[in-house]
């Protein structure tokens, strides 16, 4: 018998772990999720956007417009800036980062500043904004690999039904 030839890639596990995390995020509107790798295909963090630790998420806003002081844009952490500041271990140092939509300039900055040395995304569909023109400009600057998950598939189904196992 030969081995199977329909398993996943490393790029799309990873990111696969990424899309998950992002179903832990209670935005009502975007949930993004973030998967770190090191150079040995290990994962070292996983986050998803969400408020800080400590603010409820009952009690702050969730809202995209309005008075920017009510809406989430102030106080949610985005997926990336979470996974990094959830790592535990050592150096982020030459790792890779998965997620999902390509990041803002404030990610970039902490990607850049904490070693990240590449990020792999599905979609980029802020190109044309202020912020992600200046998060590719920066990564540029700064010698950071970016480039869109190649993959055959559509979609990774997780299937929790025990038969299935």
């Amino acid at each position: 018998m030969e081995k199977r030839k329909d398993y996943i890639s490393w790029d799309e596990y990873f990111m696969g772990v990424a899309q998950l995390a992002s179903q832990r995020s209670k935005d009502p509107n975007t949930q993004v999720g973030a998967c770190i790798v090191d150079q040995n295909n290990k994962i070292v963090s996983v986050g998803y956007n969400g408020f800080p630790l400590g603010c409820n998420d009952d009690d702050f806003p969730w809202a995209r417009s309005g008075d920017e002081y009510d809406t989430k844009y102030p106080y949610v952490c985005h997926a990336e800036l979470n996974a990094i500041l959830n790592h535990r271990g050592s150096s982020l140092e030459g790792c890779k980062v998965y997620v999902p939509l390509f990041p803002c300039n404030e990610c970039a900055k902490a990607i850049i500043q904490s070693g990240i040395k590449e990020v792999i995304y599905i979609s980029d569909k802020y190109h044309d904004t202020v912020g992600t023109r200046a998060s590719r400009r920066m990564l540029d600057a700064a010698g950071v690999k970016y480039h869109k998950l190649e993959s055959t598939r559509d979609e990774l189904i997780v299937d929790f039904r025990e038969e299935n196992v």
